[in-house]
């Protein structure tokens, strides 16, 4: 059974930082394109970064270039995104999400195209 864990959620102030998890069970391989979406309320779903084919190219959306940073250890089947100079505008709650049959996730990565995701972690950032 494939299982995606979320942690590192929190408050924040502005300016702070925070490093969230997404802890993989139930399938191996580091191959599987991985992103992370966060949603905030009355707001659709946003692609906010992603890793593809082991690390070798990813994507971030324009609004975290330069402060979000995303990455993976193989060895413990979790991908990170650590975020900082955080603004109140990021305050939503964050999803990892990662797709199993080999389809095209998108380029920025398309919520409809993955299908397996975790429980979310929610990040408040005040000003």
């Amino acid at each position: 059974q494939v299982q995606l864990v979320e942690s590192g959620g929190g408050s924040v102030q502005a300016g702070g930082s925070l490093r969230l998890s997404c802890a993989s069970s139930g399938y191996t391989g580091s191959r599987r394109p991985v992103a992370w979406f966060r949603q905030a309320p009355g707001k659709e779903r946003e692609g906010v970064a992603a890793i593809y084919r082991d690390g070798s190219s990813t994507y971030y959306a324009d609004s975290v270039k330069g402060r979000f940073t995303i990455s993976q250890n193989n060895a413990k089947n979790t991908v990170y995104l650590q975020m900082n100079s955080l603004k109140p505008e990021d305050t939503a709650m964050y999803y990892c999400a990662t797709e199993l049959l080999g389809r095209a996730v998108g380029y920025p990565p398309q919520p409809e195209r993955f299908g397996y995701w975790g429980q979310g972690t929610q990040v408040t950032v005040s000003s």
